[in-house]
């Protein structure tokens, strides 16, 4: 296992500017340790950069500002985002991710929380604590050296470089205690906190589904599914855009055999990846269906799955984290050999999952037409004890617990 060490000459020019970059960069770093370090100040991003208010981060922020707010922790949380737009806490501050301002808050921060790598060429501290969430509980597409060849030099050098300034990764899953090695390439310590990002999905699924139905004007007792394809692209050798005159899911079929197996009134919530969302702003989706409804510019899936009762993916982990509440899950990936000559091999054989895999749109419609709730039920229980997976709704908690006792304590 291990990444592809062949480069042409495109690549190898392409990687010595992005070191001689990271090299510069880093001097910003050096120059901002002339401020000191303010314990009580904790720097937090997701999607480097690209995303906003969600994700793991969100609820360890929501953790820290309701003890903030009942006098027990007085700390600051600095956000570093590229869209300065984008709607947060007014006790957050939000922070423009240029390189000053990255290294100036980075180097003065007590404590870094993100749920993807850091910026190349960032420096840390003695005193100064990196926690990595990561976005993910169960992988299905792989990650760090699983990708074997397909693992660009670049991605390793970047991944092995961040993974160096770790000081904790979070778990919820024996799985993830393991698979975390050769997919962050990390060999620090991995505490078994659970996943903060459940935490909604136990705690406020009711609320959730009351405030989205009346957000978006939708029936008290209709139905939700979530379509949420993956990310494509980045370092893959091509990239595929994701949007409704794209797809292939066939929406209006869809929502009539949901209708037919469920009953009730259904809804179809379309979900992009942030990284993708981010680009697609201004996404078209009327004239496809009224009950098809755009949410990929909303920045935490989880809320969003809270308020739901069904998941449609291709290669999404989040569909594990709706199977764990009991949400019916289904697999449309109409482009899996594709997918897998791009990524490389997934974590595991599609047709092994507890959810009924479909390739084509008339598959899809026969596995939800013939949908067995018993026996789904009896997969994922099987899945999640065999996977170790561990969430009761308190992985928030444990993580500002630790943020604590390190400004008590002390690590290094």
């Amino acid at each position: 296992m291990g990444y592809n060490e062949k480069s042409d000459l495109s690549e190898t020019l392409y990687i010595a500017r992005r070191k001689v970059k990271a090299l510069l960069h880093g001097f910003a770093y050096y120059i901002c340790r002339i401020f000191p370090i303010d314990h009580q100040k904790i720097v937090m991003w997701t999607f480097e950069g690209g995303g906003g208010y969600g994700c793991s981060p969100k609820y360890v922020a929501e953790e820290i500002l309701k003890r903030n707010r009942e006098g027990k922790t007085y700390y600051k949380i600095v956000w570093l985002l590229n869209d300065m737009k984008k709607e947060f806490p007014s006790e957050v501050v939000k922070v423009k991710d240029t390189l000053w301002n990255r290294a100036y808050h980075l180097t003065t921060a007590g404590t870094w929380v993100s749920n993807t790598r850091t910026f190349y060429g960032a420096k840390k501290r003695k005193k100064q604590y990196y926690i990595q969430t990561w976005h993910a509980t169960i992988c299905i597409k792989p990650i760090g050296k699983y990708r074997g060849r397909l693992f660009p030099k670049m991605a390793y050098l970047v991944s092995a470089y961040d993974s160096k300034l770790i000081d904790y990764v979070l778990s919820g899953s024996t799985w993830c205690d393991h698979m975390y090695r050769d997919g962050l390439i990390y060999d620090g310590e991995i505490i078994k906190t659970g996943t903060p990002r459940c935490d909604v999905l136990l705690n406020q699924r009711q609320t959730k589904r009351k405030q989205f139905r009346q957000e978006y004007q939708i029936p008290e007792q209709a139905k939700i599914m979530i379509y949420a394809p993956t990310f494509r692209g980045g370092s893959q050798s091509k990239s595929r855009s994701v949007n409704t005159e794209e797809a292939t899911v066939d929406f209006k079929r869809l929502i009539k055999a949901l209708e037919q197996r469920f009953g009730s009134v259904w809804y179809i919530f379309l979900r992009l990846h942030p990284q993708l969302a981010a680009k697609m702003e201004g996404l078209k989706i009327s004239g496809v269906s009224d009950r098809l409804i755009d949410v990929s510019q909303r920045p935490d899936m989880n809320e969003i799955i809270a308020a739901s009762d069904a998941f449609l993916t291709d290669y999404s982990s989040a569909v594990f984290e709706s199977a764990m509440i009991g949400q019916p899950g289904f697999i449309y990936a109409d482009d899996l050999e594709d997918y897998v000559a791009d990524r490389g091999d997934l974590f595991f054989d599609m047709h092994q999952l507890p959810f009924p895999v479909a390739l084509d749109n008339d598959k899809l419609m026969e596995n939800i037409l013939h949908f067995n709730e018993n026996l789904y039920r009896q997969k994922v229980d099987a899945f999640i004890e065999k996977t170790g997976i561990f969430e009761d709704g308190k992985a928030s908690e444990r993580v500002v617990d630790l943020i604590e006792s390190l400004g008590k304590t002390g690590k290094n």
